[in-house]
């Protein structure tokens, strides 16, 4: 790793340990439209302010996702997420839950189903309608920061979210403050120090100018003890929906389009309808199948989990002050 260019240098500040002296960062990747660099203090890998001004979120979903997400199957999808209500429910059976990105709402309706009291925010307006029009969820479209702190929750979830936020330690602090007293904290998040990221290195596909935050297991540790939490446990994650839609989408229409491409490149031109069209495709089978598969996939799911070999890592955490 090498020192940082001097732009790279600007506003940099480490959410992990709030390091601000450009000195104590290194550049660890550099990539065509953006750079990974690592705090010398912490040990923290993030993307810098300078790249991060080109994106928002506000609107990453268009109406062509959301009618393929209409046209898909419900009970599948919701399958997928009871996986991470039987790790949520060894720490917690019951109880007011907020989920914190909510998407397109299959987790909540699976809490729903599931008993627990499930309340949502979602800040892209096609998942909000269909959560709210389609789910029938009571899920608000505001900005996170700005609910009421009156509101207090056994349980905060965030799947696939804190890898997205610039500013991640006062994105947990609110979220402190909105955790009861022993309540709990879980979320997932791109894990640098899995097996697949140590793997492929800078050409790991969950790196890219989206994702800002790079989280290992002593830094996320360390910035959920920043802001009150307990890390209580940390289990590996292998996303196979995910698999399906990137990388096994791209490699079969590498093949089929029969043309000298990178994988890279052939990712990048596969949209979010063309994926979820796709997975679509993949679970309309007949029931029995799809039950078929399920029970394949959780087997798959928690050997590699227990086998520690995943790209993301779920993580529980309690709040202790």
């Amino acid at each position: 790793m090498s020192a940082l260019p001097a732009f790279m240098a600007e506003e940099i500040c480490c959410s992990v340990c709030g390091n601000k002296d450009a000195k104590q960062f290194s550049l660890k990747y550099e990539k065509e439209n953006f750079a990974v660099v690592t705090c010398n203090s912490c040990s923290f890998h993030f993307i810098p302010p300078y790249y991060r001004k080109k994106i928002e979120y506000t609107q990453y979903k268009n109406s062509d996702v959301t009618t393929a997400v209409r046209a898909g199957n419900n009970w599948i999808k919701i399958q997928r997420h009871k996986l991470r209500f039987k790790f949520i429910q060894k720490f917690i059976k019951s109880g007011k839950l907020f989920d914190l990105g909510a998407g397109w709402g299959h987790f909540m309706l699976a809490g729903k189903e599931l008993g627990y009291d499930v309340y949502g925010v979602e800040i892209s307006e096609q998942p909000y309608l269909y959560c709210v029009n389609d789910l029938k969820l009571p899920v608000d479209h505001i900005d996170f920061f700005e609910m009421d702190e009156a509101k207090k929750f056994d349980l905060i979830t965030m799947w696939d979210v804190l890898e997205h936020i610039d500013k991640a330690n006062d994105f947990l602090a609110k979220c402190s403050k909105l955790t009861k007293p022993g309540g709990y904290l879980f979320l997932q998040v791109p894990q640098i120090d899995s097996y697949f990221a140590k793997r492929h290195k800078d050409n790991w596909k969950m790196m890219g100018l989206d994702h800002v935050n790079y989280f290992g297991k002593d830094t996320i540790k360390q910035i959920l003890a920043n802001n009150g939490y307990e890390l209580v446990k940390i289990k590996s994650s292998f996303e196979i929906k995910l698999f399906i839609m990137y990388t096994l989408l791209p490699l079969i229409k590498k093949f089929k389009t029969n043309k000298k491409q990178n994988l890279r490149e052939t990712n990048t031109t596969i949209n979010a309808a063309e994926r979820q069209q796709y997975f679509n495709k993949f679970t309309s089978r007949p029931m029995w199948q799809l039950k078929l598969f399920v029970f394949v996939h959780n087997i798959i799911y928690n050997t590699l989990s227990k086998l520690n070999i995943g790209e993301e890592m779920m993580v529980a955490a309690r709040k202790v002050k």
